[in-house]
């Protein structure tokens, strides 16, 4: 493993990196100072393969993003359980974890296929308390959970659409969208609250039938 101090890198070179997540391109496009601030509070790790990223039942608040590489993902260690899933360039992981306040629910490492594989973890304590506007805005804020209650509904979808006729099949749809003024703090604590409410059922499923496979997700996308 090594740590790579965020001011090492050239920032065209960070932007270039960073390009493939989805929540770092919005905000950079939103407020490039927001961007900024999320960088300095992130740091690049490179792993070589076989090193743990994750290890089950730690308490951390690093949220991670693949930038390079490859990700196994076991249920407990990798020399006593099955490989449920990959985690590939662009996704983020560790996210269910801080929503819900839990330890780590599986072992990710760095897989053998990839020669190093490279991430980028950001301290979610810079996002403060929720109804705080500084120094991570609120308009970052609904950029993140805006984005996270979305995933977690699309993977919650794939689920259902594999095991219509299972119990939990049907519940993360009971969980009310919201319908009331955009942009404000009203519409971010539902996004919190339907990502959190979401984040429970999906480790409820990932629990039953392991976590959803790449090639799943890809056919649904």
């Amino acid at each position: 493993m090594e740590t790579k101090p965020i001011h090492k890198f050239p920032k065209a070179t960070l932007e270039q990196l960073l390009s493939g997540i989805s929540f770092f391109k919005a905000v950079r496009q939103q407020d490039p100072k927001q961007f900024d601030l999320l960088v300095q509070a992130s740091r690049v790790v490179s792993y070589q393969p076989g090193e743990v990223v994750v290890q089950k039942g730690e308490l951390s608040n690093w949220l991670y993003f693949l930038l390079k590489g490859k990700l196994a993902v076991y249920v407990d260690q990798p020399q006593q359980s099955d490989l449920v899933n990959y985690v590939t360039p662009g996704e983020v992981f560790g996210d269910l974890a801080q929503l819900v306040g839990q330890p780590r629910t599986a072992t990710i490492i760095a897989d053998q296929s990839a020669k190093e594989s490279t991430v980028l973890a950001l301290d979610i304590n810079v996002f403060g308390p929720l109804n705080a506007v500084s120094p991570v805005s609120r308009e970052t804020k609904l950029i993140y959970y805006r984005n996270m209650a979305h995933n977690l509904r699309w993977k919650l979808e794939v689920y259902r659409s594999q095991h219509l006729q299972h119990e939990l099949a049907n519940k993360h749809r009971q969980i009310k969208l919201y319908h009331g003024p955009k942009d404000s703090f009203e519409e971010l604590q539902s996004l919190f609250d339907q990502s959190k409410a979401l984040a429970i059922l999906l480790i409820e499923w990932n629990k039953e039938f392991g976590a959803l496979s790449s090639e799943a997700l890809q056919q649904h996308n």
